[in-house]
C-alpha cells in the first residue's frame, strides 16, 4: 500500500464527489465495487452518484476544509469542516478502505453539527 497516495486519493476523491462531480470521482478512485456504510445512502457506486448529485443540486454553495488526513495499512481518514448554506457547520470524520489496486473500495462516516456554544475553548479541529 502506498499510504502517500492513498491519503492524496481520498482528499480528490472525496473534494470532487462534494463538489459537484460525483460521476467523475466513481470513475477514477474507486475500483470493482463501493461498499457504503452511511445509512442516509444507498449502497453502491449508483447510491453515492444519486447522494452527491442530490446535495450538489440542493446545496451548490457549500464548502469543505481538509483539516487531517491519517493512514494505516488499507485505511484513509479524514477529518473535515464543512460549511453549508445558513453557516451551518458540521465536522466529519470518514474512513476508507482501498483495495489491492489503490482504489477506494469502502466508505465509513461520522458527522457532527458544530453546536453555537461549547462547554470548552478547544474547538473542533
Amino acid at each position: 500500500m502506498d499510504l502517500r497516495q492513498n491519503k492524496q486519493n481520498a482528499i480528490a476523491f472525496y473534494r470532487m464527489a462534494y463538489l459537484g462531480n460525483p460521476k467523475g470521482a466513481i470513475e477514477q478512485y474507486v475500483g470493482d465495487e463501493y461498499i457504503q456504510h452511511n445509512p442516509d445512502v444507498q449502497d453502491g457506486m449508483q447510491g453515492f452518484v444519486d447522494y452527491f448529485e442530490r446535495m450538489q443540486e440542493q446545496y451548490p454553495d457549500k464548502s469543505i476544509e481538509f483539516v487531517r488526513c491519517i493512514a494505516e495499512g488499507d485505511l484513509v481518514a479524514l477529518h473535515t469542516h464543512q460549511t453549508w448554506p445558513g453557516n451551518d457547520q458540521y465536522v466529519t470524520m470518514d474512513f476508507f478502505r482501498f483495495d489491492e489496486n489503490g482504489k477506494i473500495c469502502e466508505h465509513w462516516d461520522a458527522i457532527q453539527q458544530v453546536p453555537k456554544e461549547t462547554k470548552n475553548n478547544n474547538g473542533m479541529w
